[in-house]
């Protein structure tokens, strides 16, 4: 029975551990993503065009 405690607290340690690397991993802008933002501009366009060509199908519907 106290082999139990000794792994229930040992895992409960190791959780916390984990817990506080990730939020000084947040805090520190580790998943801030940079990349996304300059390949969407490359694709603004073509979601444009599409988004104008359902309009006026939906146009010549009604």
């Amino acid at each position: 029975m106290s082999a139990i405690y000794i792994l229930l607290s040992i895992s409960i340690v190791v959780a916390i551990g984990f817990f506080i690397a990730f939020v000084l991993a947040v805090r520190s802008g580790q998943f801030d993503d940079d990349y996304t933002p300059s390949v969407r501009m490359l694709f603004e366009d073509e979601l444009v065009k599409e988004n104008q060509k359902q309009t006026i199908k939906t146009k010549k519907i009604n």
